[in-house]
């Protein structure tokens, strides 16, 4: 995963090190040398995350860091603040302040790189709704918000262990803010708890005992109940290899045991914070959408937002030199469905296709019906190779499955054909870019069928894309 990262520190030698390793993991870095450097960085070219030196002359990284954090357009860009500081009170600072982390000199190189990807994903995906919202404020349905706004108290947690020494402690920490904590000693209650309630965070343990609580935390991202739902581990100094790998998997803090009752606060509420704020871009999206940029059959976004959505990011694509990917996919022989088992059944059909499209991307990709039976999914920040994963998982999972239909005994087998093509040209349009998805899918169909062809800029088709087999 490719990222921009902003290093902020009045020292050169320290920039330069950090630089060195970051450049080393194939990140872009971007560097500053104090805080008004810093500001002017961030408001002319917003990074994907920030690296903040917290002891600089002038205005400190706690400054910094209040600015950015205060203003809508940028409180959502992660903060990591890099300190030779590592005492508690100087972390509570930071993360009241809306730091996002801490990192101590000399920084450790797997809890960077671990800390910085993660981040980076939390952020990938505030992009994407965050975009999604623009685009709905261009049809005047939406109202922007603030990360920073959102309150923090009254939360409802759920919390991982089995020491019960640990759990009276954090349990009567929360109740600072009135939180609600539901106790679970085991991943296996844990996951029937899950099921049955909604929770604002999850702390996880890793020194369970008996247990893998790094595959409890993968199984708990597995879900559509948590995938969203941000995971808070306990670990200890020793465990911090462990630590990189859940962070990896998708958990999305971590505080280091003996756990200090200040800076498990600042912690719990940063990611309350942050869940609210996500929670509430969804629901102001979902509920300013109106019906006419949806498909009302299928419920996925119809051809009028979708082309104003592409706009939007082949734009940020260009600025941001980071490729993403278009996909067209046609169900083949649509008509001969209508005509052997009825319109009302090759509706069906259509939403069944919708919904495995859906079931298919991330949550941050977007899928749309921009005709009878033919759809799109846009893949942002998508090389080709894992486009082309993408599209063949799709294709062998629609051709797969026969489909049902209501009033029909036998099922229906469908097939599809995709084409792929990745915005990578700074000069094109996004009517270059359907032009060269829609030549791709018409090589699929007359090479016959159920496969996946490839175009990109200039008309190449490389051979090893194309995939699946014909009929």
């Amino acid at each position: 995963m490719s990222a921009r990262v902003l290093v902020v520190d009045d020292l050169l030698p320290n920039v330069k090190l950090l630089s060195a390793k970051l450049t080393n993991e194939y990140f872009e870095v971007v560097t500053a040398l104090n805080g008004p450097q810093a500001l002017e960085v961030v408001r002319q070219a917003p990074p994907d995350i920030i690296l903040l030196d917290v002891m600089m002359p002038g205005m400190d990284g706690f400054e910094v860091c209040t600015r950015i954090k205060s203003d809508p357009a940028t409180s959502h860009i992660p903060i990591v603040m890099v300190t030779a500081l590592s005492d508690a009170e100087n972390r509570v600072r930071g993360l009241e302040a809306g730091a996002d982390d801490f990192l101590t000199k000399p920084v450790n190189d797997v809890a960077l790189f671990a800390r910085v990807r993660a981040l980076v994903r939390l952020k990938l995906t505030i992009d994407q709704w965050k975009l999604r919202e623009n685009t709905s404020n261009q049809f005047g349905m939406a109202t922007p918000l603030s990360a920073r706004a959102e309150a923090v108290d009254h939360a409802h947690v759920l919390l991982i262990e089995d020491s019960i020494l640990d759990r009276d402690r954090v349990a009567t920490t929360l109740t600072r803010d009135q939180d609600t904590v539901s106790h679970a000693p085991s991943g296996a209650a844990a996951m029937q708890m899950t099921q049955a309630e909604s929770f604002d965070l999850i702390m996880l343990s890793l020194n369970l005992e008996g247990e893998d609580s790094l595959r409890l935390c993968s199984q708990l991202r597995s879900q559509d109940k948590t995938r969203q739902t941000p995971i808070l581990l306990m670990a200890h100094e020793d465990d911090l290899k462990r630590v990189a790998k859940g962070l990896e998997l998708g958990a999305t803090d971590y505080i280091l045991r003996p756990i200090d009752r200040n800076e498990l606060m600042a912690r719990v509420r940063s990611q309350v914070r942050q869940k609210r704020y996500q929670d509430r871009l969804l629901v102001n999206y979902e509920s300013n959408l109106s019906m006419a940029l949806t498909d009302s059959l299928t419920g996925l976004y119809n051809r009028r937002y979708v082309m104003v959505h592409l706009e939007r990011l082949l734009r940020q694509s260009q600025e941001s030199k980071k490729p993403f990917a278009l996909m067209l996919l046609d169900i083949d022989h649509f008509k001969r469905i209508n005509d052997n088992y009825g319109h009302p059944a090759g509706d069906d059909v259509l939403r069944e296709f919708a919904g495995r499209i859906g079931r298919s991307l991330r949550n941050f990709d977007l899928a749309g019906r921009i005709g009878g039976e033919e759809f799109v999914a846009i893949l942002p920040d998508t090389n080709l190779d894992v486009a082309v994963a993408v599209a063949e998982r799709l294709r062998a999972q629609i051709s797969g499955a026969p489909m049902t239909a209501k009033g029909v005994d036998d099922q229906i087998p469908v097939t599809t054909s995709l084409g792929v093509t990745i915005a990578s040209d700074p000069g094109e349009s996004v009517d270059d870019l359907i032009g060269r998805a829609d030549r791709a899918l018409y090589a699929a169909k007359r090479n016959g069928r159920d496969r996946v062809e490839v175009e990109l800029a200039g008309g190449a088709a490389p051979a090893a894309a194309a995939a699946g087999g014909g009929d």
